[in-house]
């Protein structure tokens, strides 16, 4: 059962006034309390929230934003970033004035106000394509970083490998299941998310940490003046090259959806009233990130930036210590990721116990079901991030459906179905061009990715 089938009698303002005694209240706990108050917990912080929140911002898609920039060049490409997160502030403000009016305590219970039991499948649905999609990116990278891998005949050797050599120790299964039994599982297995906003500090703190070589890197490199002056506009020749400018879409779609995460930590914070501050905090700092990484990633690789920007640190940078550096900025990222994880699969895991249980009593105070469908998960993404050797084009997929469905046309449905007529004709526009947007842009981006990856696949016969 997700938190979203709980509704409070009233819009809560801080979690500590549920202690104020009140003749009326029932002897037994309600759900919600069973739900949220089994502890002595007295509410999520301010800091805690927002360091949740841009951590569930910020995960594999940064590495793709310096390719946005290839594509789009840095004008147009810096532009879509902020655009892209502003858009983003308005279909989560829309999101949760919604919550308000229906009381509902997730983006399901929103859903499911709106559109009934079919909404709120279709929504959970889309989470678990995008978070289960997304995971196992996440654990393929890790893999990639620390035990190498081959690409197109080309091997490239992970950290382990260069410090050590080759060993069965270092091999990509091993390294993945002690990863996944030493870090993944302990904390996967935390019921509450403000639980996780330590590891949330230190994974922003690691980001910020590639950021920050990322710029030291660059500086030097153009006061020695081996960097040319990147492109301003994107270079389009024809119509394919026109519609190649679409593909960056999906990575910006991905790149900011939290939208699944937000009700959660909305749930846990002592003063709900903080939430949209939380959102815009989160935002800003996580744009700032993009926009420094997309910047100076692009200034130090050119034309030569990768679709996965980690894999340009695997060359010669050209400077002292540059294999030193590299090695910082792999593993940095890599343990970055290892602390999102817990992070994305907290909703996953409350979305596939909503459908396979949606009658059930609340997913917390059930050990064996949490623990159950805790363990079937990870097990399903190692598997998928052993065996499926590469996913990018899957996630481009995913990213131009199920993630641009919970980022943008669900919020914008929600908000045309203005089942409680607080819309304004202003959310209505918007709303009919975010739509309007997403399913163009997505659709030509389906398009262009099927038609590459087709036209790749048929090169080798012609």
């Amino acid at each position: 059962m997700t938190i979203g089938s709980l509704k409070p009698t009233k819009e809560k303002k801080s979690r500590k006034s549920k202690h104020v005694v009140d003749e009326k209240v029932p002897l037994l706990p309600t759900k919600q309390e069973e739900d949220t108050g089994f502890d002595e917990f007295d509410g999520a912080s301010f800091t805690g929230a927002v360091f949740n929140l841009s951590t569930t911002i910020v995960g594999a898609g940064i590495m793709a934003l310096p390719a946005t920039m290839k594509a789009l060049g840095l004008v147009l490409g810096i532009a879509m970033i902020i655009f892209m997160a502003f858009l983003t502030e308005a279909s989560i403000e829309m999101l949760l004035r919604f919550s308000r009016v229906g009381q509902s305590t997730s983006y399901g219970g929103v859903m499911g106000d709106a559109f009934g039991k079919f909404g709120k499948i279709a929504l959970q649905i889309c989470v678990l394509v995008n978070n289960v999609g997304v995971l196992i990116v996440y654990m393929i990278i890790i893999g990639d970083v620390l035990s190498g891998t081959t690409s197109s005949g080309v091997h490239h050797a992970g950290v382990l490998e260069g410090w050590f050599g080759v060993y069965w120790w270092n091999s990509r299964t091993f390294v993945l299941l002690v990863t996944t039994l030493a870090v993944f599982s302990p904390l996967a297995c935390l019921k509450r998310i403000d639980s996780l906003r330590f590891t949330s500090a230190l994974s922003v703190a690691l980001a910020v940490v590639f950021l920050v070589i990322t710029v030291g890197i660059t500086v030097i490199k153009l006061i020695n003046g081996s960097i040319s002056m990147p492109r301003l506009l994107p270079d389009v020749t024809d119509v394919t090259s026109f519609l190649n400018l679409f593909t960056v879409v999906p990575v910006l779609v991905t790149a900011y959806i939290c939208h699944y995460n937000v009700h959660s930590i909305d749930n846990e914070l002592e003063d709900s009233t903080q939430i949209k501050s939380v959102v815009r905090s989160s935002l800003a700092l996580c744009s700032s990130v993009y926009v420094m990484t997309s910047l100076f990633g692009f200034l130090l690789f050119g034309d030569g930036t990768l679709d996965d920007v980690l894999a340009n640190f695997d060359a010669d940078l050209g400077i002292p210590y540059g294999s030193l550096l590299n090695d910082v900025v792999r593993v940095s990222y890599a343990a970055h990721l290892m602390l999102v994880f817990p992070i994305v699969f907290y909703p996953l895991r409350l979305n596939m116990d909503g459908l396979l249980f949606p009658h059930a009593r609340p997913l917390v105070s059930d050990n064996l079901r949490f623990a159950l469908i805790s363990c079937g998960l990870i097990s399903l993404i190692f598997l998928g991030a052993n065996f499926i050797p590469s996913i990018w084009d899957a996630f481009q997929f995913t990213g131009a459906t199920a993630a641009v469905c919970i980022g943008f046309i669900f919020p914008s449905a929600i908000t045309l179905r203005d089942r409680h007529s607080i819309a304004t004709r202003k959310d209505k526009i918007l709303c009919i061009v975010m739509v309007v947007l997403a399913v163009f842009s997505n659709v030509v981006a389906i398009y262009s990715d099927a038609y590459a990856l087709f036209k790749k696949n048929a090169s080798p016969s012609e």
